[in-house]
C-alpha cells in the first residue's frame, strides 16, 4: 500500500511513500544535473584536450542522442522485465560511467562515456516514471507526487547551471562526479525499500525487429537534427539523415502492426490524452530549449556574464517550481488538470514577448527577471499536467511505455526546438541576431497552446 486512509476520504501517505518518492525523483535529479552541469564545464573540457567547438558540443549532443535513441525501448523493457529491476541495473552502469568520466583522460572516450551514460538513463528515466504511476493511484494521489517530481527535475537544472559553474571553477571533473552519490543513494533505496518486480507466468519476449527498426530510426533522426544546425538543413546529409530514419521508423510501425508482441502496441496511439501530450511536450521543450540558449547567448556572448550569474536569472523560474510544485497536486484538483495545464501554457506567451525587449545593454527588472518568472511559472504548471494527462487511462503494464513516449518526445522535442532556432539566427553576436530566434520559440508557444486548445 502507498498511503493509508486517516479519516473521510482524507489520506495521508506513508514513510514507505515518501522514500519512494524520493527514489523516482532522484532519477529525474540526476537527469538535470547531467543536462546542466556539462554545459557550464564544456570551455574547460575544450581546453584541457585540446578540441574543436565542433567536438566539444558533442558532450551534450552525445548523451541526447543516446537519451532520445533509447527511451522508448528502456520504456517498454521496463514493462517486459521488471521497473524495479531495469532501474536497478541501469542507475548501478550510469554509476560506474560518471566514475569513468570523471578520470579518462581522452575526449573521445569522454564523448563515448556521455553515450553510454545517456543510454542509462534512457532505461532509468521510464522504469522511474512507470514506478510512480505504479505506485500512486491515478487521481489526488498521483497529481501531487507529479507536482513533487517535478520540482527535482527544475531544481536540477537550475541548480546544475550554478553548481556546475562553481565546480567547473574548480576542475571540470568534479561535475562527473557529483552525481555519483545521488545515484548510489538512489540504487541503495530502490535495493531496500521499492517492492520486488512481481513473478511473470510467461518469459517476457522483446521484439527484436521492432526493437532495431525503433531505436534505428529514433537515434538517427536525433543526431540528424542535432547535427542540422552545423551541417545545414538542405545539406544532403541531412536531407538523407531524415529519409532514412523516417522510412526505418515507418518500418517499425509495419512490423508492429504484425508481429505478436509488439514493442508498442499501436493502439496506445489511439489514447487522445497520451496523443496530445506527447505533441504538445515535444513543443513546449522545443521553446524551451531555445529560450535558455537565447538567453545564453544575450548574456554569456554579448555580455560576457559567468554561467553562474545566468544561473542567477534563472533564480525566479527555479523558485516558481518549488513554490509550485507541491501544490500542484491541490490545484488540480481543485481545478482539473486542463485548466492548470492552459494557465501554465499561457504564461510562456507573455514571457517569450518580454524577449523582444532585450536591448544592448541587460534589462533586470523590468524584462530578464519577469521573463524567467513567468517562464517559470508556465514550466511549472505544464510539465506535471502534461505527465498526468500522458498517463491517465493507460493500462498499468503500458505505464512504461507511455512514460518512454513522453520523455521521448521532450527530448526529441528540445533537440528540434534548439536546432530550429540555431538555424534561425546568423552566427555571430550582434543583438539583431536574437530576434528571429526568439519569434521561434514564441510560435512554438503558441502552438503548444492551440494543440490542447483543438483538442479540447
Amino acid at each position: 500500500m502507498v498511503s493509508e486512509v486517516t479519516s473521510g476520504n482524507a489520506v495521508r501517505w506513508t514513510a514507505r511513500s515518501w522514500i519512494s518518492l524520493m527514489i523516482f525523483s532522484g532519477v529525474i535529479l540526476i537527469d538535470g544535473l547531467e543536462n546542466s552541469m556539462i554545459a557550464v564545464a564544456i570551455p574547460e573540457i575544450q581546453r584541457e584536450f585540446g578540441m574543436s567547438a565542433a567536438t566539444a558540443q558533442w558532450l551534450i549532443g552525445a548523451y541526447i542522442l543516446a537519451f532520445g535513441g533509447f527511451l522508448l525501448l528502456g520504456g517498454r523493457c521496463a514493462d517486459l522485465f521488471g521497473r524495479r529491476r531495469v532501474l536497478v541495473v541501469a542507475m548501478a552502469v550510469f554509476a560506474v560511467l560518471s566514475l569513468l568520466g570523471a578520470v579518462v583522460d581522452d575526449g573521445v572516450l569522454l564523448i563515448g562515456s556521455r553515450f553510454l551514460k545517456g543510454m542509462a538513463a534512457a532505461f532509468t528515466a521510464p522504469a522511474a516514471m512507470s514506478l510512480l504511476t505504479a505506485t500512486f493511484p491515478e487521481g489526488p494521489q498521483r497529481n501531487k507526487a507529479f507536482g513533487i517530481f517535478n520540482v527535482f527535475e527544475a531544481a536540477g537544472y537550475s541548480s546544475g547551471l550554478l553548481v556546475g559553474g562553481l565546480l567547473a571553477a574548480l576542475n571540470w571533473r568534479a561535475t562527473f562526479v557529483l552525481p555519483i552519490p545521488i545515484a548510489v543513494l538512489v540504487l541503495v533505496g530502490a535495493l531496500r525499500v521499492l517492492p520486488k518486480d512481481p513473478p511473470r507466468t510467461e518469459r517476457p519476449r522483446l521484439d527484436l525487429g521492432g526493437a532495431a527498426t525503433l531505436v534505428g530510426g529514433m537515434l538517427l533522426m536525433v543526431f540528424t537534427v542535432v547535427a542540422a544546425p552545423e551541417a545545414g538543413w538542405t545539406a544532403p546529409r541531412t536531407i538523407i539523415g531524415l529519409a532514412v530514419s523516417g522510412l526505418l521508423l515507418a518500418a517499425f510501425f509495419a512490423i508492429e502492426r504484425t508481429v505478436k508482441e509488439p514493442l508498442i502496441r499501436l493502439g496506445l496511439f489511439r489514447n487522445p490524452g497520451l496523443l496530445t501530450a506527447n505533441i504538445s511536450s515535444a513543443l513546449l521543450y522545443g521553446g524551451a530549449m531555445g529560450f535558455q540558449f537565447l538567453l545564453a547567448l544575450y548574456l554569456q556572448n554579448l555580455h560576457g556574464w559567468e554561467p553562474w550569474q545566468m544561473a542567477l536569472v534563472l533564480l525566479p523560474a527555479g523558485l516558481m517550481v518549488v513554490v509550485l510544485g507541491p501544490r500542484l497536486g491541490a490545484l488540480m484538483d481543485r481545478f482539473g488538470v486542463t485548466k492548470v495545464l492552459l494557465a501554465g501554457l499561457v504564461s510562456f506567451i507573455p514571457s517569450y514577448l518580454l524577449m523582444l525587449r532585450i536591448g544592448s545593454e541587460p534589462d533586470l527588472w523590468t524584462v530578464l527577471l519577469p521573463a524567467s518568472l513567468l517562464w517559470g511559472v508556465g514550466f511549472a504548471l505544464s510539465i506535471a499536467a502534461l505527465m498526468v494527462a500522458g498517463t491517465s487511462g493507460v493500462a498499468d503494464d503500458e505505464q512504461g511505455t507511455a512514460a518512454g513516449l513522453l520523455n521521448s518526445s521532450l527530448q526529441v522535442g528540445g533537440a528540434f526546438g534548439l536546432a530550429v532556432v540555431t538555424a534561425a539566427i546568423v552566427p555571430g553576436t550582434e543583438l539583431s541576431m536574437l530576434y528571429p530566434g526568439v519569434v521561434v520559440i514564441l510560435v512554438f508557444a503558441v502552438l503548444t497552446l492551440a494543440a490542447q486548445a483543438i483538442r479540447r
